[in-house]
């Protein structure tokens, strides 16, 4: 079997865990469920369980990852035998997580690849001809189009991961993380030229604890740890890679800061021109393809906008599928050991293909496919994010807690050379084994309740 790859440098690392942190999840989801959730309350408790809860997490799966040196199914059964106790299916369950995740999510980013390609075009058209092109629902009553959509984003993913950690993912990230960062601060100032930003901002940042409902706590936990990648066992599989030198704690707080400001970015950028265009905030997860891209074709200076805008949702999309598919790659190397790399990854894009037929053809094929108004996607989107995703992760938690020793734990987290190290350790310990399983318990319940009563 090859020798485990690892990170080039430290800075390739945090390009590539921030990379896959803010896919779509920040671009495309967080504001839409910013608006289903009344705006600012929500944002407050998101960015809390992001620190106190999503931070303390990632760190625990990257520890797991540095000192099992192997991806999250093997890290997990290494755990279930120490503790005695059966918790095998816990990485078993990420994995497929993963891949389903990545099935739907190609779909998704394909929508994004259709508007760019489309946007593009505009540059060298009228803006008539591309507004017909650019309307969702001509997409979406061509199931195989989107398929084809899909398959193409599925292929670049898999050239990525092919090349391995330092030619492949780290390589890839640190040229397109860049000039994300770029069109994301571009976007932003044009996005508070707006004269819909005021009300937009206090919309955001003013918090009305009366909109919550009692789904909102666990929507707040499944996003976060959808977009930090925890329960995937995305950043086991990272933390596997990493240099004997690296410090687990550091990366995960920084990763999770840069990850959170993000998201409060995106909702900024995006909630201005959704505000514009439809007067009302965006609670739709369509309506940023349903309503953006005509709006931005509309206006001076549209088209280059809309050009700006959507590559940057792809380059995100992007990111976060190469983290997506990493993880079932690496696992299935580490489970069959005579598994090459290359055969791996065209294996898992096949699997994810295959399994992306539904959503692609959920509008056409499936469109009598409702649950509770709901279509295929949206429904795979709550139920795997909102209730699989939590119960995966906790179960990943507790696996972590019974099978590591509190002197395995100090003796990872703390660094001599780090005093703030020593004063967080307590923190952290008592979120694992109380803050967190108690919070990510009361969410689900809450939720349950809430559906019931609904």
């Amino acid at each position: 079997m090859a020798k485990r790859g690892s990170w080039r440098t430290r800075f390739g690392f945090y390009l590539l865990a921030i990379g896959s942190a803010c896919g779509l999840g920040n671009l495309w989801r967080f504001p839409y469920v910013v608006g289903e959730n009344g705006g600012g309350a929500f944002i407050l408790i998101y960015v809390f369980m992001a620190l106190a809860i999503g931070a303390p997490m990632l760190i625990a799966e990257l520890i797991l990852g540095k000192n099992s040196r192997k991806s999250v199914i093997v890290a997990t059964q290494q755990l279930s035998t120490k503790a005695g106790k059966h918790f095998k299916w816990v990485g078993r369950f990420a994995v497929i997580l993963s891949i389903v995740v990545l099935s739907y999510y190609a779909v998704i980013s394909g929508w994004v690849l259709h508007f760019l390609t489309q946007f593009l075009v505009s540059l060298f058209s009228t803006p008539e001809v591309v507004t017909t092109k650019t309307n969702l629902a001509s997409l979406m009553s061509n199931g195989w189009l989107q398929f084809m959509l899909a398959s193409a984003h599925l292929l670049i993913t898999v050239v990525v991961v092919v090349k391995g950690v330092q030619e492949g993912l780290e390589k890839w990230i640190s040229y397109t993380m860049p000039l994300f960062a770029a069109l994301v601060i571009v976007l932003v100032v044009r996005s508070f030229s707006l004269p819909s930003t005021p009300e937009v901002l206090r919309f955001l940042f003013y918090p009305d604890f009366s909109k919550l409902n009692l789904a909102s706590l666990n929507h707040a936990l499944g996003h976060v740890f959808f977009t930090l990648s925890v329960g995937f066992g995305t950043m086991v599989t990272f933390g596997s890679y990493m240099r004997e030198e690296d410090h687990p704690p550091t990366a995960g707080f920084r990763v999770t800061l840069v990850d959170t400001a993000i998201s409060l970015i995106a909702v900024v950028m995006i909630f201005p021109v959704a505000f514009q265009a439809t007067n009302a905030p965006l609670t739709d997860p369509a309506l940023m393809f349903e309503v953006l891209p005509s709006y931005l074709i509309s206006i001076p200076g549209g088209a280059l906008f809309g050009l700006a805008f959507f590559a940057c949702l792809y380059m995100a999309a992007l990111n976060a599928s190469i983290g997506l598919l990493e993880v079932v790659v690496s696992n299935w190397v580490d489970v069959q050991k005579k598994m090459e790399r290359g055969s791996a990854s065209w294996y898992s894009g096949i699997i994810a293909l295959f399994l992306a037929t539904f959503p692609a053809l959920s509008s056409t094929l499936f469109a009598d496919f409702e649950v509770k108004g709901r279509s295929l996607i949206e429904s795979l989107d709550s139920l795997l994010i909102n209730w699989a995703l939590p119960i995966v992760a906790l179960g990943m938690l507790v696996a972590y807690n019974l099978g590591t020793s509190e002197k395995e734990k100090e003796l990872n987290f703390v660094d001599k050379d780090k005093f703030v190290s020593y004063t967080m350790y307590p923190h952290w310990l008592f979120t694992l084994k109380w803050a967190a399983p108690f919070v990510i318990g009361l969410g689900l319940i809450l939720q349950i309740i809430g559906a019931i009563l609904r």
